[in-house]
């Protein structure tokens, strides 16, 4: 259910982002998919892997989907959740420019269950994908705050600029049940038998989806990491700190999410792994030259 709405900000940072995905060393394909998107109400342009910009007149949004299936409907089904979402965000946009005031976790649970209830329609219409699903982490970074929703396994943390990682989005797994009890400590809930064991996905079969969503003011300095599980099965949350925080100098020239795609890689590699990096900084714009009189 969505969370409280924090008040509005008055910083406007900059944004840099690195985004990358690896099929792992067992998996034949890649079922994970990513999203970098900027929109505004005139244009809808898709991101590179990497890149900065100014966050002023329009927004973004970075989104991680690991999908599931038989043959390949897993690797279908994350790639039409990510087209829906370059379709449907934009829209959203366009009518909140026309001053139409929409909550956009309210936006966000309405795409997750669109996305979920278009998965189970082609899953009962086409028998290869019957049964196939994903999951879904979404950031959608506005210049007062960024909001997030999310279905499944994959990941968002905050990492802010004092110091510190935190979790912002639930494992929907039993594991994940017990650790936010205290019930379990971060070791167990890796070997856990339940970890892999979803009870909230897009699609999959499932009746129906109840996303989580909310919203978290950002400063300067602030970083967000986007990552499906296959990330996290090789680095623990104090790896993904360190990483992306104080890399080592030989990795100093590295792009952050390919630092830590291949750490990862080098501890396990089991699953499809995708990491999402994004970095707000202090926006140094220079003043216009005012014209002479």
């Amino acid at each position: 259910m969505p969370t409280s709405i924090p008040p509005y900000s008055s910083a406007v940072p900059d944004l840099r982002w690195s985004g990358m995905t690896h099929q792992g060393k067992v998996r034949t394909n890649n079922e994970d998919a990513f999203l970098a998107l900027r929109f505004n109400g005139d244009e809808v342009n898709y991101l590179g892997k990497t890149g900065e910009a100014e966050v002023t007149d329009s927004d973004y949004v970075f989104a991680v989907s690991d999908g599931m299936g038989g043959q390949k409907s897993g690797e279908f089904a994350s790639r039409i959740t990510i087209e829906k979402l370059s379709h449907w965000l934009p829209k959203n946009f366009r009518v909140s420019a026309l001053g139409v005031a929409n909550d956009p976790t309210e936006i966000l649970v309405e795409i997750f269950i669109s996305i979920h209830d278009a998965l189970n329609n082609l899953g009962r219409s086409y028998e290869e994908c019957n049964g196939m699903g994903t999951t879904l982490s979404l950031c959608w970074l506005t210049p007062e705050r960024l909001y997030f929703g999310h279905a499944g396994d994959s990941r968002i943390y905050h990492l802010p600029r004092e110091g510190g990682l935190h979790q912002l989005t639930h494992d929907h797994t039993h594991a994940g049940w017990l650790q936010r009890k205290g019930q379990i400590n971060e070791r167990e809930a890796r070997s856990h038998p339940m970890r892999h064991a979803l009870s909230q996905s897009l699609g999959a079969n499932r009746q129906f989806v109840d996303p989580q969503v909310g919203a978290v003011i950002y400063e300067p300095g602030d970083r967000f990491l986007i990552c499906s599980d296959g990330l996290t099965d090789g680095l623990w949350d104090r790896h993904l700190e360190e990483f992306i925080r104080e890399p080592s100098p030989a990795n100093s020239g590295k792009d952050p999410a390919q630092l830590l795609i291949e750490e990862s890689l080098d501890r396990s590699g089991r699953d499809n792994l995708t990491a999402i990096v994004v970095e707000t900084s202090s926006a140094s714009r220079t003043p216009p030259v005012q014209p002479q009189n």
